[in-house]
């Protein structure tokens, strides 16, 4: 899983069948991998939203 999401966060266009395929075999479920998928794509979109616009980081406890 962990592999999974870490392919599909630094080359997305590396990522194929057989990614799904080694999950599957691994005991996900397709709607587990569909929600790894999503939870992957949003936290880049959100990240990339913050970057574009400058947002900067909060420091701990602000």
């Amino acid at each position: 899983m962990l592999e999974y999401a870490r392919r599909l966060s630094l080359a997305p266009s590396a990522v194929g069948r057989e990614d799904v395929e080694a999950l599957r075999a691994a005991g996900f479920t397709d709607a587990a991998i569909l929600h790894l998928a999503e939870i992957v794509a949003y936290y880049a979109f959100v990240n990339r939203i913050a970057s574009g616009l400058g947002v900067a980081l909060e420091e701990p406890g602000d």
